[in-house]
């Protein structure tokens, strides 16, 4: 009987896998048999134990209809096998397996648009799905696949895309399997409609969306507007709802999504039908808690709306946010404020109330730092505004954290709070940083249509063997400058956060080589600076340099320098103090705060050299949209002699190059001598206007590189007393950078946009070296 059965069940493959098992366990007797042996026949990769681990039946068992169907089932399962003959006769067990081939090959070929499908997708796709090389292929998985593909590829409107699969199955049961990808052309949005509302401008409504329908030609080029995204249409959707919520359109609901396709499918029409409903005006706002000594009225005096005005559901988000970081840098870390908003029909209003709960007084039990290899812990922890045995407070977390990315020693800086699990009113700090290259070979290479090429070099160390101590040793060597310099810095001098500096220099400057007047200068001396804060995020810092100055001047210089070029050898002896407030959020990438510095120079009596100095700079960084941050930057200068004295030809201030306006040659700006050679001047001021952004578009880890689109502009006068603006000059530009294992590197590309025609330009400048 069991053998009859066993060859109809067999053979029968038509029907499906339950059925057949259905059938199998009802030709048995409800008596079961021994199990004496068990063969297999037809295994050639899995080893018997491996099946023997899975079939849940061994020798000595009973071979009966529950015990047959488990086997059975078990077997399917484990998608080892596309076949499975079963036998039972004489006690002896007997299974005839077809093993499933093993993958030898999986390749997606011919996709295009990597906002689709890339590299690193099809990556993931082949894990996901166990089509990696050496796996055991399933049929299924294949399908599973090509389903995700085509769901893919209509989320992004490719709704004519086509997928051929070729397989290939060798003498060694290995198969290999090709998708070939036809993506076709992407579906435009035709046009899109927003209809049923009557508050707010439809065109208002629909530039809440990044898609829709294509703009003017040469713009929709760039933008990709009639580009269609489930995602962007989703998102689109999310902030239509958002403002209505926050416009008090509480009852806002989108009744109709229609997105219709042509006859062949090449372009989108899309039709949203909305219900505003009623616009709420504000309620009342109660603030209850069971802590008797929270101070509720001014809490709620933080409040921006009054009973009666349009209720704002955003508004009152954002100051609840205030009062829960109020009670953050208080110390209660986990205090939570939740609102709750109740309608009130009768008189279309929303009252707010708004449940505090304090939760416990936090103290910080323990401050975890992790990822520094180099740098010493003390040099991390003196960055910190909250210690341990202290209250928890958010904000003096976060300015920490911001103090130690300041520092320019990592390239990534984390911090995660977990309440202590033995002590619910203490919290452990955990902060984990990721070192990036502090001692760097830096080089530096640009190219001038008019000079040639100027070089620099050098050695740095501003973690000296993780101690937060800074050591240089640079050269410089270009047509206009040979420097050399050795700079010393310890930041934390004492334990006031003092900082002590100082350093020797040898500077070389031949004019005639950058085609300015004919003159040699040669310079060297030495330094020393101290430094003290006065606030968290400002330092003040005094520097007393003295150098001696060689000055060689040429035939036609002398007859317009005529006083500078009559005293050859003169004594600087200056003194200058530094103001800087610094509030960047990251040392090599800020996305917000600024760093503001004003330095003023006096040459002293006894020196040979009697002139002031006052220079200033600006930078600030905000966040715009997504990952694109706006930064702006301007510097102002001037000097003077005074005492009757002119300021030395060689301290005006010369602009032009990577540093200053880019797009023009190194120095080359302002107004110039009769043989047109730059004269410099006593007055300068550069501005710079520019957006960053990641780089997600190349598809790689791209979170250390930045891409700026950039406009520079400045002027230069030759003295204080006739400053003007004819000298202007402006270029736009690229920069991309990228933070290295070996330091930062910048590639700049410039072109002027406001020039004159005896300008000298330089398209290209490369930068090894410098932050940015």
């Amino acid at each position: 009987m069991y053998n009859v059965f066993l060859f109809f069940f067999c053979k029968m493959k038509f029907l499906s896998r339950p059925i057949l098992v259905f059938l199998f366990l009802s030709s048995f007797y409800s008596h079961a048999e021994i199990i004496n042996n068990i063969n297999f026949i037809g295994l050639d990769k899995i080893s018997r134990g491996t099946v023997l681990n899975y079939l849940t039946l061994e020798v000595g068992d009973d071979f009966s209809r529950e015990t047959g169907q488990q086997a059975l089932i078990k077997l399917y399962e484990t998608n080892f096998f596309k076949d499975i003959k079963i036998n039972f006769v004489d006690n002896t067990l007997s299974l005839t397996l077809v093993e499933n081939p093993t993958v030898k090959f999986f390749e997606i070929i011919g996709f295009k648009d990597d906002e689709v499908l890339s590299s690193n997708v099809v990556d993931q796709l082949t894990k996901n799905f166990s089509l990696t090389n050496g796996k055991i292929f399933v049929e299924e998985n294949l399908r599973e696949l090509i389903t995700q593909l085509q769901s893919l590829y209509s989320y992004n409107a490719y709704y004519q895309s086509n997928f051929k699969v070729s397989k290939e199955l060798d003498d060694q049961n290995r198969i290999g399997i090709s998708i070939q990808v036809d993506e076709n052309e992407q579906s435009l949005i035709q046009d899109f409609k927003i209809s049923g509302g009557s508050s707010f401008p439809e065109e208002d409504l629909l530039d809440l969306f990044n898609i829709g329908s294509p703009d003017f030609f040469l713009i929709n080029y760039f933008t990709d507007r009639d580009h269609f995204s489930k995602k962007e249409f989703d998102a689109g959707i999310a902030k239509l709802s958002s403002f209505f919520l926050n416009n008090g359109y509480l009852d806002f609901a989108i009744e109709e999504t229609d997105i219709q396709l042509n006859q062949d499918k090449s372009k989108i029409s899309i039709n949203l039908k909305i219900s505003e409903g009623n616009q709420y005006k504000t309620g009342k706002i109660v603030l209850n808690s069971e802590e008797p000594s929270l101070p509720l009225l001014k809490f709620e005096k933080l409040f921006d709306l009054r009973e009666g005005d349009v209720f704002d559901r955003k508004s009152i988000l954002k100051t609840i946010e205030k009062i829960t970081n109020i009670l953050h840098n208080q110390g209660y870390a986990f205090a939570e404020v939740t609102p709750q908003f109740n309608k009130n029909n009768s008189d279309i209003s929303i009252d707010t109330e708004i449940l505090i709960n304090l939760d416990k007084k936090i103290i910080v039990n323990r401050i975890d730092i992790s990822g520094n290899h180099t740098t010493q812990d003390d040099v991390i922890r003196r960055q910190m505004n909250i210690l341990e045995g202290q209250e928890y407070s958010k904000e003096s977390l976060i300015d920490s954290i911001s103090k130690i990315k300041r520092l320019g020693y990592f390239s990534k800086v984390d911090y995660d709070i977990r309440r202590h699990k033995n002590n619910d009113d203490k919290v452990d700090v955990f902060i984990e940083v990721v070192e990036t290259k502090t001692g760097e070979i830096s080089i530096g290479l640009s190219q001038s249509n008019a000079s040639g090429a100027s070089i620099t070099a050098g050695i740095s160390q501003k973690n000296i063997l993780g101690t937060g101590n800074t050591l240089k040793a640079a050269i410089s060597n270009s047509d206009a400058v040979k420097e050399t310099s050795v700079f010393f810095l310890n930041p934390y001098f004492n334990n006031l956060g003092h900082s002590l500096s100082y350093g020797f220099f040898s500077k070389n400057i031949e004019a005639s080589n950058l085609e300015a007047s004919t003159y040699s200068i040669s310079e060297a001396g030495l330094n020393f600076g101290y430094g003290l804060p006065t606030s968290e995020k400002n330092n003040i810092f005094a520097e007393f340099r003295s150098s001696n100055i060689n000055l060689t001047c040429g035939t036609d210089l002398k007859n317009y320098e005529a006083e500078d070029c009559s005293s050859e050898d003169n004594l600087d002896i200056n003194i200058s103090l530094t103001n800087t407030y610094n509030s960047l959020s990251d040392f090599y990438f800020p996305t917000n705060g600024s760093k503001n510095q004003i330095k003023t120079t006096l040459g002293l009596p006894f020196s040979d050299l009697k002139y002031y100095k006052f220079e200033s700079s600006f930078k600030k960084y905000s966040p715009i949209f997504d990952d694109k941050v706006f930064k702006f930057s301007s510097r102002l200068n001037f000097a003077s002699g005074y005492g009757g004295n002119s300021l030395p030809f060689y301290k005006r201030y010369f602009e032009g190059g990577a540093s200053s306006i880019r797009g023009f040659d190194f120095n080359s700006l302002g107004s110039k001598y009769i043989n047109d050679k730059p004269k410099g001047g006593e007055f300068s001021l550069i501005s710079s206007a520019g957006i960053s952004s990641t780089m997600d578009f190349l598809g790689v880890d791209n979170e250390n590189m930045r891409i700026i689109g950039f406009l520079d502009a400045g002027t230069i006068s030759e003295k204080i007393s006739d400053i003007t603006f004819d000298e202007l000059r402006a270029s736009v530009g690229v920069q991309f950078s990228w933070l290295t294992p070996i330091g930062p590197i910048g590639l700049n590309f410039a072109e002027p946009i406001l020039k004159k025609s005896n300008d000298k330009t330089e398209s290209f400048a490369f930068e090894l070296g410098k932050s940015f």
